[in-house]
């Protein structure tokens, strides 16, 4: 426990201890440079390693650790004894000097369900999450009053239990001097320091199975607020203490501990990573080799642990990236982040990307529909509990400030909650007017969002609208919105089953085959710095992953892997550039967004997954630009339009661009239908029953064509793109009858074939008629009857017009 106070004896014995080991100039010079490097800083707290007072005195690096508060303060007076023979004049400007502690705590390396009552009055190293921060305030530390009758000055200092000092003043602020006349208070020349309470929560990974984890309060003071925010994981070097409890008039014997920081580390992945000048050159040179594909070559580094998905990763890397934001004179705000839906069957990987998203984006928060509410994703108002006033609490959008929200199971969030991102997505800021606070606060954040369709699974027989069932007024909101469905196809099925079980097998470095896992193999580090870490920082920043046929597989050879730290550096780099549209990318952009808009027009019943108004001419922008500073370039190009082009035709239309021919080729079909409007019109009676039938019945491609199944049709000229393929494998007698097919039948026979063909159909109340039975009917009581070559030739071209369609001497009407 606390050793007894120490007596003027000890504790300048203790100071010339410690002023020894400062004044290490015979030694290597390092504390000597250290406090030289804070003075120029203009700092006044040095950070000193225990590892290097353990080396040199261990007797006081261990009276240190375990009687903290009297060790402190000689080695604070130390301290500025020290600062004072360096540079007396900037030992005046401060009134206090402090130490920070760092290195290895051992046993005193605790996380707040392990810190217990042996620790009281001990310096520990304390890590968690942070939870909770309160407001900065000032806190007096002396204040100076003047007397106008004796014309006399009188000071006072105050110290309170989470001051270093034994013995606590009274906070009594003094109104008369010992002889009753009143006193002044000089506000200018007293002084005051910064304060601020946080609370730590034990990490959720190292608490111990079914048990709610712990926390600590921990007091900052000084250069130590506003460090840290709420989700930041940190260690916290400090003295633990307790406070004595005031209940009902008596002191009760249970006290409230807190933790006096007096040093804080951050162990989260930096927000900006290091950067040595190799660095920089390999990031330069990798951009000039790769010119050509190197979109493709990081879109395919994103998650190799996830199979296929190559439009997604594109525009996943796309999102990370970012276009660019354009603040006009006027103060609106053109925003440059892309937003992303992700819509899908379940197992198709959709939060595995999310959670690749969390781990790569310099800043990411993650966050879920029902666990989340629409003021915990943008801002609330709550009570402060120390001094009741009203204020405002940062939410999931407003923390993910330049950085990226991943928002998963999106359908399950309630459509008040949906609302309260309207304002974010679009004009990155979240604006307050609540319980009298009035306020703005910035959000400028890409959303990815995952979500399953309105059914469970995705239904082939509705429209992606009716799939999603999401307001319009979000969806215009989200840049790209892909549909990810979960199809059975054979080869596909093969391929991602080798890859899961390849990633099965994997085993990182350290492991051995066959080799049961230890019990707790996360070794606990109980040290402020990883020894690990350092050494792979000094090491070359490797640009391609070594190949491994488990990890990558056996086919991939040749394709190699950008590394991981690569890319986020890449990304880090390529994020700053401001690249300009040219005039010939800008021509390309607004010809595509009309042929778009029009599009939308004539063809109301292609499948659409969201509504494209003039938000999606902003979307060809901010993906163009991105496309270009993937590619390290100053200007926005021809290629990068195309890019951009390209990934918001699949998003929007579900179907690649190579699909030209079959917009021209159903516009000859309107025509065609025209014609023969009796037919039409007895296929429009039924149009429902028949395109069950062909949707479900025949899904063979046509040639040289992928079968796509978001080519959903509400029109019945689209229907035959499915069944195009069947008369080249139907007739091989076709052949013989080559040469009369060029002269086509008389267009007056083809009439009255129709008419009969007509009323066969009508007679037997059926959608389709056996070829042998045709004849019989339609030569039935007929003066000029139909050879079989006529009745060939008029089915042929009845089906070159896709108003019916023959397999196996049947024939069906469409």
């Amino acid at each position: 426990m606390a050793a007894p106070a120490l007596d003027d004896v000890e504790l300048r014995e203790a100071q010339r201890d410690y002023l020894d080991f400062l004044d290490d100039e015979e030694d290597q010079g390092v504390y000597q440079s250290k406090v030289r490097d804070m003075i120029s800083d203009n700092q006044y707290r040095l950070i000193v390693n225990i590892n290097d007072l353990r080396r040199k005195n261990e007797k006081r690096a261990s009276r240190l650790l375990n009687s903290a508060f009297e060790e402190l303060v000689a080695f604070q007076r130390a301290l500025k004894d020290f600062v004072a023979s360096v540079d007396a004049t900037y030992s005046k400007q401060f009134e206090e000097f402090y130490i920070g502690l760092e290195g290895s705590f051992g046993s005193k390396h605790v996380t707040p369900r392990t810190l217990t009552s042996q620790f009281l009055s001990c310096i520990v190293c304390v890590e968690g999450i942070v939870t909770k921060c309160s407001l900065v305030r000032p806190k007096i530390v002396r204040s100076v009053h003047y007397c106008p009758a004796t014309k006399k000055t009188i000071e006072r200092r105050y110290t309170d239990l989470t001051s270093l000092e034994a013995f606590p003043s009274t906070a009594v602020y003094p109104t008369k001097d010992e002889e009753n006349n009143p006193l002044e208070t000089e506000f200018g020349l007293s002084t005051y320091k910064d304060h601020q309470t946080i609370t730590i929560q034990e990490m959720p990974e190292k608490a111990p199975a079914g048990q709610l984890p712990r926390s600590v309060d921990i007091i900052l003071d000084d250069d130590l607020v506003d460090r840290v925010k709420p989700g930041d994981r940190v260690q916290v070097i400090g003295t633990f203490r307790c406070l004595p409890g005031k209940k009902g008039g008596y002191t009760s014997g249970t006290f409230r501990t807190i933790l006096i920081a007096c040093q804080i580390k951050q162990m989260n992945k930096e927000a900006r990573p290091e950067y040595s000048a190799s660095d920089i050159s390999k990031i330069k040179r990798f951009s000039k080799n790769r010119s050509k594909d190197i979109f493709d070559q990081l879109s395919k580094s994103l998650a190799p642990s996830i199979h296929g998905h190559e439009y997604i990763k594109k525009a996943i890397l796309c999102m990370l990236l970012g276009g660019v934001e354009k603040v006009l004179e006027n103060g609106s705000r053109l925003r440059g982040d892309i937003n992303i839906l992700l819509i899908g069957d379940p197992s198709v990987a959709k939060s595995q990307l999310l959670r690749y998203v969390l781990c790569t984006a310099p800043r990411a928060i993650p966050t879920t529909g029902r666990g989340s509410s629409g003021v915990g994703l943008t801002a609330a108002v709550t009570t402060d509990p120390e001094t009741g006033e009203r204020c405002l609490e940062a939410g999931a959008m407003v923390l993910a400030d330049r950085g990226v929200v991943c928002i998963d199971e999106f359908d399950k969030m309630s459509d008040i909650d949906r609302t309260a991102i309207h304002e974010v997505m679009e004009q990155g800021r979240v604006t307050i007017a609540k319980a009298g606070i009035q306020a703005q606060l910035n959000a400028r954040c890409s959303v990815l969002a995952a979500a399953n369709p309105v059914y469970g699974r995705y239904d082939q027989y509705k429209t992606p609208m009716e799939n999603i069932g999401l307001q319009d007024s979000l969806l215009s909101r989200f840049d790209l919105l892909f549909i990810v469905l979960d199809q059975m196809d054979p080869e596909q099925d093969r391929e991602i089953s080798d890859h899961v079980l390849r990633m099965h097998r994997y085993r990182a470095a350290g492991e051995q085959d066959g080799d049961a896992m230890p019990l707790g193999s996360t070794v606990e580090l109980l040290a402020t710095e990883d020894p690990g870490l350092t050494e792979e920082e000094s090491q070359d920043l490797q640009v391609y992953e070594k190949h491994d046929n488990l990890l990558h597989g056996p086919k991939r050879q040749k394709e190699k892997i950008v590394s991981v730290e690569f890319m986020r550096k890449y990304i880090h780099v390529a994020k700053m550039l401001k690249p300009v549209l040219t005039e010939e990318a800008a021509s390309i952009i607004s010809q595509e967004y009309s042929s778009l808009r029009s599009q939308e027009q004539i063809n109301s019943d292609v499948a659409r997954t969201s509504p494209i108004t003039a938000r999606t001419l902003e979307t060809l922008i901010r993906l163009s630009t991105a496309h270009a500073k993937a590619r390290m370039s100053k200007t926005v190009d021809k290629q990068d339009a195309e890019a951009a082009l390209e990934l918001v035709q699949f998003a929007y239309f579900k179907k690649v661009l190579e699909k030209e021919k079959k917009r021209k080729k159903q516009a000859e079909d309107d025509t065609d239908e025209e014609i023969d409007g009796e037919t039409a019109h007895e296929s429009e009676k039924r149009p429902k029953r028949s395109r069950r039938k062909t949707r479900s019945g025949d899904r063979e491609p046509a040639e040289g064509e992928t079968y796509d199944p978001y080519d959903f049709s509400d029109t019945e000229e689209e229907m035959p793109e499915v069944q195009a393929h069947t008369p080249k494998t139907t007739q091989p007698s076709g052949t013989g009858d080559s040469g009369e097919s060029t002269s086509k039948l008389a267009e007056s026979r083809l009439k009255a074939f129709k008419a009969a063909l007509l009323e066969v159909f009508r007679a037997a109340h059926a959608q389709s008629v056996g070829l042998k039975r045709l004849m019989e009917s339609i030569n039935q009581d007929n003066p000029n009857p139909f050879s079989s070559t006529e009745v060939r030739l008029a089915l042929e071209q009845m089906q070159d017009d896709n108003q019916i369609m023959m397999s196996d001497d049947i024939i069906f009407l469409i």
